[in-house]
């Protein structure tokens, strides 16, 4: 059994709320077991310097945790005068992922700034970050379409992301899916699967702990995140559809 008593192929039980925030454009609170991320998806007028004159729009994230988001206190990063490497990698990731969902050209120059705040942390944040940020990012489009800012909806599909790994050793090693922070710290073997809801790859980033592992063990990782994210796209159309009055 797992700690947590899931099935291998079971996700974490999980919400996704909309509207959290009142001044975004498009807001999520997403909630993965115990992790909590808040997104917020901020439309501006403009994008970054090197993308001036193409024509095209921008989506950038930033990612960050509170400082009692663990069980031990963090130092906030504003305090040092820099973001760690790995909240700088993990933002970037989210704004790789979001940008593989929307037709940037349909967006015209503009800009959105995705911001992934955690909460409280327990395994998964930047899954988290990166699945309730596609509902934040939909939002705030949404209302660009509304607002008459854009002339029709950039979408191109959903991007949702969930963790899967290895645990136990030898012949007793099996693949679950969703891993929470006790599993993620006695994994044999972990990745972080980005796809999109037709279940093509944007990006998996798989690694062994220890031994290396076989072909086989990393196609029954695929397979669980691909049904794991078509459990995720669905909560993430409900959740646009609710916030936006039906429109999907």
């Amino acid at each position: 059994m797992r700690p947590s008593g899931r099935a291998a192929d079971a996700l974490r039980s999980f919400s996704i709320e909309t509207g959290f925030s009142r001044h975004a454009e498009g807001s999520a609170l997403i909630r993965m077991g115990q992790t909590e991320v808040l997104c917020t998806a901020s439309v501006e007028g403009r994008v970054p310097a090197f993308m001036r004159g193409k024509g095209q729009g921008w989506i950038t994230a930033e990612y960050g945790m509170l400082p009692r988001a663990t069980h031990k206190r963090g130092e906030r990063e504003a305090a040092r005068g820099k973001q760690s490497a790995r909240s700088l990698e993990i933002q970037r990731l989210i704004g790789r992922s979001l940008r593989a969902g929307v037709d940037r050209a349909a967006m015209g120059e503009i800009g959105i700034t995705v911001d992934c705040d955690v909460l409280n942390a327990d395994g998964g944040t930047r899954c988290a970050a990166i699945t309730g940020g596609w509902v934040a990012m939909a939002i705030a489009l949404h209302r660009l379409v509304e607002g008459r800012a854009i002339a029709r909806l950039p979408l191109r599909g959903q991007v949702a992301a969930v963790s899967c790994g290895l645990l136990g050793a030898g012949a007793d090693t099996r693949a679950v899916l969703d891993l929470d922070y006790a599993e993620d710290s006695a994994a044999a073997a972990d990745g972080n699967f980005v796809l999109t809801d037709a279940g093509a790859i944007v990006e998996i980033q798989a690694s062994a702990e220890g031994e290396p592992f076989a072909r086989e063990a990393f196609d029954a990782l695929l397979t669980l995140a691909r049904g794991g994210i078509g459990e995720l796209c669905a909560a993430q159309a409900d959740a646009v559809r609710r916030a936006t009055g039906g429109a999907a």
